[in-house]
């Protein structure tokens, strides 16, 4: 099973033959900018569609931190997106609270874990949506 850094490199270099399909579920590679060093990070996240954008969870297991791909974009919402071989610039927004409650059932759909996670925690766990650059 691909998981981190393996994951980000097979996904890479098969265009996402190897990764895209993951546990059931679909995966893309999230590349955002470090907010403290500046460097590129990489990232495998589980996604959805819709309509032109793509959903992204900011999970992190249910952690009452969010993970730290979130905390990057915070700071820079231009990322960028591969989804197999389909490879484009995105900004990064937060779903409003009225597109989260219409978008939760869709992304816990694609991951029913989704649940489990935000009972864990008190935040509520963000919806992120990728729309296409240019």
């Amino acid at each position: 099973m691909l998981f981190g850094k393996e994951h980000v490199e097979r996904y890479e270099q098969t265009d996402g033959a190897e990764g895209h399909e993951w546990q059931g579920t679909t995966a893309l590679i999230l590349t955002t900018r470090g907010r403290r060093s500046g460097e590129s990070r990489r990232t495998p996240l589980i996604y959805q569609r819709n309509g032109d954008d793509v959903l992204i969870v900011a999970s992190r297991g249910g952690d009452p931190k969010p993970p730290a791909w979130y905390l990057n974009l915070e700071a820079d919402p231009l990322v960028g997106v591969q989804i197999e071989g389909d490879r484009f610039n995105a900004r990064a927004r937060d779903a409003t609270d009225a597109e989260r409650a219409e978008l939760w059932p869709v992304m816990t759909a694609a991951w029913p874990d989704y649940d489990e996670y935000q009972k864990k925690t008190d935040r509520p766990i963000p919806i992120v949506v990728l729309e296409r650059e240019g």
